[in-house]
């Protein structure tokens, strides 16, 4: 077997909807394609050793042993890798449940399809199952060896890519509640929702955390300075730099017990507690000397330490953290038992994981000492013994909740310091012999605070009730009512993405809110261009919304973006699906325009419920959708007797059609004119019905989105089809004698909506034509087929990247197709584009309109405007007109439905029909 191609999918899909993080492999099975598994002696039983737990997997028999039973009766081999990938995830504590496979066009070649948790262990679990399926068909084994090593490199990805405790479970709260996140580039940063929206945090430090407090807050002796001075009980204590200024820091602060702790420590390193002596002084001096530069000394306050968590002002949660120890059994040694603790499968390495494994230092070595103990002794069943000083879990101790415990005189008092701090999010180290007493009543001290608090050991304590810290979180940074994501309209198709894209930016910058928007042209942020390039994808999409200043995004989403990576948001406010048409056929598994159409129902199905799908009601394919989205419909059609649009509209859903000359809104029995044809640049004075169709679905889209009438109209007016505006789409020069226009048509479909503008030019029509190499031969058949029908004189010419395909072969395929059509039309093949379009705007005749259908738009456009082109001057319009009154008042019911806003501006026809 070979795995021919793997690609990593991480948002809406092909596949799934639901399930966004998937693995793709496209997977040729070679000598194994016409093998079913029953067939390949004791692979089944080979397989079962090695991995019994997929016992579980139901499949699709829908039982336990379903799998295995698929497995025993003969299944495919790529199905198989499929389930041996997903187990090896959930063995290695990724649990993962959702895959696919299916045969694709070539023999033997199958897309084999897994959810995943982490990227990385997710490609790396392909490999293996594939390894592992290999070394079963060949030898009946894999090696226990071999499996135990995949299972420590999938954990390995796993604790690499590890969001870390606190940050993982803020990240969960936000998708309980439906606010988007993503891991930015730098420093750990996660973004919680959208565009102007957006907050971010680092671990538990949020966007609003104060510099100056952060600050404060590593400055252990300032803080203390700051809240002795406010009045708030700490310990007595001094910062020295020197050894030689040990021995009167002890007698400032009271002398022994003292405690000896790095200036600037975290995470307990560096600390000993409770020094009765000089000889342990010295040694905790050099300890915390290795760690800071500053050395605090202070009194040691008995009593049990308490970690307070104060969020946005209010205490949420409170801990009792108690040292890393063991409790003796009567029979198991100190070593054993703590070998026994450390398998609590909740104990790993580090900081990252619910609890931390122990492990020993010189402070454990002098602590055991001073208990008179040794790794041998046996302690007593019940007797404890410590093996920290400091009660930090990332030291191995654990937690145990006191929440509901705490004095409310030491809930003020907690709020109070991290006020006096200046934390939005502060975690408060108290020391007292009993945390539901007042601190003055006990001589307990606030000892620290903390910036960027731990919050594992409240979620998760080892005893008592896990708290959901990270809800005050949420309702710190997003207040109940407060947006977290921007609105996003996206829009696919098969042709007139980026004109849509466009024209339905242009009408949202009408409302005056800062757009950010992805097309074939480009990355643009309030009217500039960010990146230049094809940007329709997924990363381009998130330039977008991770931005802090836009308020609307609009976003083109092609074909290979959402085969590549899936679609770059799980849910869209408005999706509108132009058109399906055959075009990239026979590329990534897609094959048939049903194929495509599914692809392309992607977008429409993140449409959210109370948002729209805005579908072409006169394109079967896309009308269709509408049976799998959960948004509300609304239909265009350039045909206003449209029976699917009428049924629709009479029972109360809404569309936009083109009625006598109008681009209109329906509702019910009333029409909402918005503009003329005429009076809209896009349309080319009603010449080109395929922009009348665009126009359509963004000024549809525009509406349901809540946008004026008013500025709807305003934008169409002011939306020129022009090199600067639209470019490569019907940018029309006025080349005096001749009229000259470059489109970037490059299908069937896109050539069949171009001669619809064509054929109504009087003059002579001449076509410089070519296609993507990457195309089927029977496209450029069809496409030399259309030409001769649409042009008078034809020039043929190749894209300078012929995408693999020999010189002059797709040349040849166009001028089949012009002679099989029309073999009287007259036609020149010259390869090279530059060289094709000068020829044809130097023979030009009079009055003639040359189409150049080109593959670099910037450089035609540049062989244009070296001609010096003048001012386009008004076309004349070929569209309907009519005498039918217009009223001035919206009826209300549509003007009070929702989510549609109508504006008593709008022209409201009572419709006859």
């Amino acid at each position: 077997m070979k795995i021919l191609k793997t690609q990593t999918l991480r948002g809406p899909n092909y596949w799934s909807i639901r399930y966004k993080k998937l693995i793709v492999v496209r997977l040729n099975l070679e000598s194994l394609a016409d093998t079913p598994s029953n067939e390949i002696f004791g692979f089944y039983d080979g397989l079962v050793e090695v991995l019994p737990s997929l016992v579980e997997h139901h499949c699709s028999s829908g039982h336990r042993g379903g799998f295995l039973d698929r497995v025993r009766t003969g299944t495919t081999m790529g199905h198989i890798i499929e389930h041996v990938a997903l187990e090896l995830q959930t063995l290695a504590g990724m649990p993962v449940g959702f895959g696919r496979t299916r045969k694709t066009a070539d023999p033997g070649v199958y897309q084999v399809v897994f959810e995943y948790v982490d990227e990385q262990a997710g490609r790396y679990a392909a490999r293996a199952a594939v390894r592992l399926c290999q070394s079963l068909v060949e030898t009946g084994i894999y090696p226990q060896v071999e499996l135990e090593q995949d299972l420590k490199d999938l954990r390995d990805f796993a604790l690499q890519s590890s969001l870390g405790p606190s940050t993982e479970n803020i990240v969960r709260e936000a998708e309980t509640r439906g606010i988007p996140w993503m891991q930015l580039g730098a420093r750990s940063l996660i973004q919680l929702g959208y565009g102007v929206y957006q907050k971010r945090i680092q671990a538990t430090l949020s966007s609003q955390t104060g510099i100056l407090g952060v600050e404060l807050a590593c400055d252990k002796e300032g803080t203390k300075r700051v809240l002795r001075d406010s009045g708030v009980p700490v310990p007595r204590g001094t910062v020295i730099y020197y050894l030689d200024e040990l021995e009167q820091a002890i007698e400032d602060v009271g002398g022994y017990p003292i405690v000896i702790k790095p200036l600037d420590g975290n995470h307990g390193r560096g600390i000993t507690i409770n020094i009765d002596s000089w000889d342990l002084a010295e040694d905790a001096y050099d300890a915390a000397k290795a760690v800071s530069k500053g050395v605090i000394v202070e009194r040691y306050y008995t009593g049990r330490d308490h970690r307070v968590l104060v969020v946005g002002g209010k205490v949420v949660a409170v801990a009792e953290r108690v040292p890393a120890h063991v409790v003796g059994d009567g029979h198991a040694t100190i070593a054993e038992l703590i070998e026994e603790t450390n398998r609590d499968p909740r104990r790993g390495d580090g900081h990252a994981n619910i609890l931390t494994r122990i492990e020993l230092d010189r402070t454990s070595w002098e602590l055991l000492e001073r208990q008179g103990y040794d790794l041998d002794t046996i302690l007593e069943r019940g007797e404890v013994c410590y093996l920290r000083a400091t009660a930090n879990l990332s030291t191995g101790g654990v937690a145990i909740d006191r929440t509901d415990e705490i004095h409310p005189e030491n809930v003020w008092l907690c709020q109070r310091v991290a006020k006096i701090i200046g934390l939005d999010i502060a975690g408060i180290d108290v020391v007292t012999s009993d945390i539901s007493r007042p601190l003055r009543e006990v001589d307990g001290v606030i000892v620290e605070v903390n910036a960027a608090p731990g919050f594992r050991m409240h979620f998760c304590p080892s005893e008592g009730i896990p708290r959901n810290v990270a809800e005050p979180v949420l309702d710190m940074l997003f207040p109940p009512g407060t947006p977290s994501r921007i609105p996003i309209l996206s829009i696919t198709g098969t042709n007139g993405k980026t004109t849509t894209t466009r024209l339905l930016a242009h009408i949202v910058k009408q409302t005056g809110q800062t757009v950010g928007y992805t097309t074939t042209d480009g990355i643009y942020l309030g009217g500039y261009l960010v990146e230049q390039g094809d940007t329709t994808g997924p990363q381009s999409a998130q330039v977008i919304l991770q931005d802090p200043t836009v308020e609307v995004a609009v976003l083109e989403t092609a074909r290979g973006g959402i085969l590549r990576s899936g679609v770059g948001f799980n849910e869209s406010d408005i999706a509108i699906v132009l058109n399906v048409a055959a075009d990239h056929l026979g590329i990534g598994d897609i094959n048939t325009v049903e194929d495509l159409a599914h692809l392309k129902s992607v977008v429409a199905e993140t449409a959210r419920p109370n948002g729209y799908a805005i579908l072409n009601a006169d394109d079967p394919l896309v009308s269709a959708m509408a049976e799998r989205v959960k948004a509300q419909v609304a239909y265009f059609s350039m045909h206003p007797d449209n029976e699917l649009v009428r049924t629709h509209t009479q029972q109360g859903g809404l569309a936009a059609v083109y009625e006598h000359g109008y681009l209109s809104i329906l509702k019910g029995d009333w029409t909402l004119r918005i503009e003329q044809a005429a009076n809209v640049p896009l349309t080319m004075g009603g010449r080109a019905p395929f922009m009348i169709a665009n126009a359509l679905a963004a000024s549809l889209a525009a509406f349901a989105h809540g946008i004026s009438l008013e500025d709807i109209r305003t934008a169409l007016a002011s939306f020129q089809p022009s090199a600067g505006q639209t470019p490569g789409r019907m940018n029309l020069f006025n080349l005096g004698d001749f009229h000259a226009m470059i489109d970037y048509a490059h299908n069937p479909h896109s050539y069949e909506a171009l001669a619809g503008f064509v054929r109504n030019w009087d003059g002579e029509k001449i076509g410089v034509i070519g296609g993507p190499g990457d195309r089927r031969d029977e496209d450029f058949v069809a496409l030399g087929k259309l030409s001769a029908e649409m042009f008078d004189r034809i020039y043929v010419k190749e894209d300078d990247d012929n995408r693999g395909r020999p010189r002059g072969d797709a040349a040849e395929l166009i001028r089949q197709g012009i002679q099989s059509a029309n073999s009287a039309v007259d036609y020149e093949t010259i390869l090279h584009e530059t060289e094709a379009i000068n020829t044809a705007l130097d023979e030009a005749p009079r009055g003639s309109l040359v189409v150049i259908l080109p593959e670099s738009v910037s450089r035609a456009i540049g062989l244009i405007e070296a001609r010096n082109p003048k001012p386009n001057l008004a076309l004349p319009t070929r569209i309907e007109t009519t005498s039918e009154p217009i009223l001035s008042n919206a009826p209300e019911h549509l003007a009070n439905s929702s989510p549609v806003h109508a504006e008593s501006s709008g022209e409201f026809v009572q419709s006859s029909g």
